[in-house]
C-alpha cells in the first residue's frame, strides 16, 4: 500500500528567529501602542504621567472644593442670633445644625428661651475644673472620635453647634426618715461634663459609642435663662457671669431659676476663631412664676 506524499517541512525563515540575532544591551526603537500607532516608550511614558497628573488634579481640585465648602461653614456668620448690642454684633456663629428654640422673652443682659429637646454625646471631663485646656481638649477629642467613626455603625456624622459644657448634677444621698434632713453632696459634684449634639436625623436611632465614657441621652425640652459673651472661657469667668445672670433674675417678674438647675455653658466657635468674635453663652433653667408657686 502506497502512503500518501507528505509536503517537506522546511525550517522558518531567518527573520523570524531573529531574536537572538537582535543587537544585545539594546531595546527595540519603536513600541506598538495600539493598532495602527507606534510611538516611542519614552512618549508613552510621558502620556502615562501627563493622564496621573491629570487625574490627581482633578481629584485635587474636587477635595478643595469641599473642603472650601465646609470652611466656609465656620468662616461665614450664619446670622442665627438677633444681636442686642455691638459686642453681640461681632460675633460669629458657623452655619452648622443646632439646637431649636424660640425665644419668649428679651432683655437688657439675657433672653428666655424655649428649647426643644435633642439628644447628645456626653462624657465626664477630667480634673476639678471645667475649662483647663488639658481636660477640654481630651474629652473634646473623645466626643469627636465617636461623631466621626468610632461607634458601633462606623458611621460618620455631621458636625454641630454648640459644644455644651455644664457641672454634674448635685445628687442627694437617700437615707431613712429622721430629723434633722440630711443631703450629701455626690462625691463627684464638682465635676463637668461636655457633650456635643447630634445632628436631629438620627433621632433616638443614634449608634452607641464604643468607648465606654460616652453616654448618649435626650435632654428633654426646656425653658432657660441664656446670656451672651465673647472671649476665650475660663472657669473664673463663668463663676462671674454665673452670679451676674442669677442677679439679673432676681428681677425678672415673669421667671425665676429653677431650684435644681446647674449652669450650662455653650461655645459655638471652632478654636482658630478670633476671642473677640466667637459666641459663647452661659445658661441657667428657668421656670414660670406662676407654674413655680
Amino acid at each position: 500500500m502506497a502512503f500518501p506524499c507528505l509536503p517537506s517541512v522546511r525550517p522558518p525563515p531567518r527573520a523570524v528567529r531573529a531574536r537572538a540575532e537582535r543587537p544585545r544591551g539594546r531595546r527595540p526603537a519603536l513600541t506598538v501602542v495600539a493598532a495602527g500607532t507606534r510611538t516611542s516608550g519614552a512618549e508613552a511614558r510621558g502620556s502615562l504621567v501627563l493622564a496621573l497628573v491629570s487625574q490627581a488634579l482633578a481629584a485635587s481640585q474636587r477635595r478643595a472644593v469641599d473642603l472650601v465648602t465646609e470652611a466656609a461653614k465656620y468662616a461665614l456668620p450664619s446670622g442665627r442670633f438677633e444681636p442686642r448690642n455691638l459686642e453681640e454684633a461681632l460675633m460669629s456663629v458657623p452655619d452648622l445644625e443646632t439646637v431649636p428654640f424660640r425665644i419668649l422673652k428679651r432683655e437688657e443682659d439675657y433672653e428666655i428661651r424655649q428649647v426643644e429637646s435633642y439628644y447628645v454625646a456626653e462624657t465626664t471631663m477630667p480634673g476639678r475644673t471645667g475649662f483647663d485646656f488639658s481636660g477640654s481638649s481630651q474629652s473634646f477629642n473623645v466626643l469627636a472620635s465617636y461623631l466621626f467613626g468610632k461607634n458601633t455603625s462606623s458611621e460618620q456624622m455631621e458636625m454641630t453647634t454648640p459644644v455644651f459644657t455644664r457641672k454634674e448634677e448635685v445628687r442627694g444621698e437617700t437615707m431613712d426618715m429622721t430629723t434633722p434632713v440630711i443631703t450629701k453632696k455626690a462625691s463627684d459634684g464638682n465635676k463637668w461634663k461636655m457633650s456635643f449634639v447630634m445632628p436631629s436625623k438620627y433621632g433616638p436611632d443614634l449608634p452607641q459609642a464604643k468607648d465606654p465614657s460616652v453616654t448618649i441621652k435626650e435632654v428633654p425640652s426646656k425653658i432657660v435663662a441664656v446670656a451672651a459673651f465673647p472671649g476665650l472661657v475660663t472657669d473664673d469667668d463663668i463663676s462671674q457671669r454665673e452670679s451676674r445672670l442669677q442677679k439679673a433674675l432676681q428681677k425678672d417678674t415673669q421667671y425665676r431659676v429653677k431650684e435644681d438647675s446647674v449652669v450650662e455653658i455653650a461655645q459655638y466657635n471652632p478654636p482658630f476663631t478670633l476671642p473677640f468674635a466667637r459666641r459663647n453663652e452661659v445658661a441657667l433653667e428657668v421656670e414660670g412664676v406662676d407654674s413655680a408657686s
